[in-house]
């Protein structure tokens, strides 16, 4: 750790577990709006944006009345009620952040969630003052897996993205970190899966303590 002069999180499934949140405020929205939403379909939205999502199931089943961008702010008023009502916190993770802050790192959170969101996760974890940046990925051309929100990042933390460190859960994100020249520590949270195997290293929880993890 000794090397690394900031953090990046990575913030749905590793701040907070919001999938199923997500994913509920996917099937409620569009279905709303007469779409079939299939479990196939919900697969492939897993990673995207929310404005991906909502041309997604646009292209599969077009929609009158609403535009893009009321139906994307349909879903993301639904995952902020979500949010603030269901019980969605990730075992340690505050302590953990906190921990990162006391030993002097910067820390970055970088996310493909819409901006709007990132407030009520930080209240949600009472973390407001923990983080020196947060970026969305709602401002650039593409999301992760593209790395640009990490380059981002690194250069609003005044960090060279070889001295970053990034902790994510996705394929999606950790191949966007590696793009970048970071290392990368997979969140399992106890899964065991194939796309865990790019990561430089590997956390199960975050009752670990990040200075004695290896590969």
């Amino acid at each position: 750790m000794t090397n690394y002069k900031a953090v990046i999180f990575d913030m749905d499934g590793v701040l907070i577990d919001t999938e199923k949140l997500w994913k509920q405020a996917e099937y409620e929205v569009f279905t709303s709006l007469g779409v079939n939403v299939s479990e196939e379909g919900t697969i492939k939205t897993k990673t995207m944006t929310t404005s991906e999502v909502t041309k997604f199931w646009y292209d599969i089943s077009p929609w009158k009345d609403k535009e893009h961008i009321v139906v994307e702010q349909m879903v993301i008023s639904r995952v902020i009620e979500l949010i603030e009502s269901e019980n969605c916190l990730i075992d340690g993770v505050k302590s953990f952040i906190k921990n990162l802050k006391l030993k002097n790192h910067k820390l970055g959170l970088a996310t493909n969630s819409p901006y709007k969101i990132i407030p009520y996760v930080l209240k949600k974890l009472s973390i407001e003052d923990l983080f020196d940046v947060v970026v969305s990925a709602e401002f650039e051309i593409n999301g992760k897996p593209d790395p640009a929100i990490y380059f981002k990042a690194a250069k609003k933390l005044h960090t060279r993205p070889q001295d970053c460190l990034v902790i994510e859960d996705s394929y999606s994100g950790m191949l966007a970190a590696k793009n970048a020249g970071m290392t990368v520590v997979a969140f399992t949270n106890g899964n065991s899966k194939k796309e865990f195997e790019i990561a430089d290293f590997h956390i199960d929880s975050f009752r670990e303590n990040l200075y004695n993890i290896s590969k």
